[in-house]
């Protein structure tokens, strides 16, 4: 994740992670008035947004998604699980770039072959969003695991698969023509191969997380009254580790 860095000593993408915060804040806080879980989540066709700005503006978009959710979440949704929701949004906002620029050179997805794994990373990426807020709010009793992380995962996949390949095909030459396509700088002692497995890693670490999350919900381990949070722990950590190298 160093590149998450690097968007704070260019105050063009500062500008960019500023515009994106605004935008998907904008459309988030309308759609507070239909909840799917009061007080944890709601109806979101914003959420088609971050996946637009990660093609687009690359880290700058993902900090813009972070803190677009910030912003929306001071209108209904603030408090204790406003971190994870934080931490969840950047991770969405910032693998749909890192692992298709593993994988192409070119700047969006095209052709049957570039669609079909442009749709795996928005499986990859959805699953890690769903995994990080729906173990935080769990832990902190919030809402149950498989009823958050179900919702998170369906309702990004749905609007990443549905609506964004439409706001990309559509804004994407006009952003080029601006000079505001995010271009990631050669970086070195970060082979193609490492990056590639990290992305593989990412998707199989969230949806397997995801997975075993259910599982866990479903049987709990005996002596345990609720080993989810302990357990998904590493699983979290393993995910954010795989995303730095990705």
């Amino acid at each position: 994740m160093h590149d998450l860095v690097r968007v704070w000593r260019s105050t063009r993408l500062i500008v960019l992670t500023a515009v994106s915060a605004a935008l998907y804040a904008a459309v988030l806080i309308p759609f507070k008035a239909i909840p799917i879980i009061p007080g944890a989540t709601e109806l979101r066709p914003a959420n088609a947004l971050p996946v637009v700005f990660s093609f687009l503006f690359g880290p700058a978009g993902a900090w813009g998604s972070a803190f677009g959710n910030l912003i929306g979440d001071t209108f209904g949704t603030l408090g204790p699980g406003t971190l994870f929701g934080f931490l969840g949004n950047l991770i969405y906002g910032y693998l749909p770039y890192r692992i298709w620029g593993a994988w192409s050179n070119a700047p969006v997805p095209s052709g049957v072959g570039g669609w079909s794994g442009y749709i795996a990373i928005m499986i990859a990426a959805s699953s890690a969003c769903a995994l990080v807020i729906g173990w935080g709010l769990h832990g902190l009793g919030f809402v149950p695991f498989p009823i958050l992380s179900s919702v998170i995962l369906i309702n990004n996949l749905a609007m990443s698969i549905l609506l964004s390949p439409f706001l990309l095909r559509a804004i994407h030459p006009r952003v080029r023509r601006w000079g505001l396509l995010y271009r990631p700088p050669a970086e070195a002692g970060l082979s193609l191969t490492v990056r590639r497995l990290a992305g593989v890693g990412v998707a199989l670490v969230a949806t397997g997380g995801v997975a075993v999350g259910h599982l866990l919900a479903a049987r709990p381990l005996a002596g345990f009254e609720d080993p989810l949070t302990a357990l998904l722990l590493p699983v979290v950590l393993l995910l954010f580790a795989l995303a730095w190298k990705a």
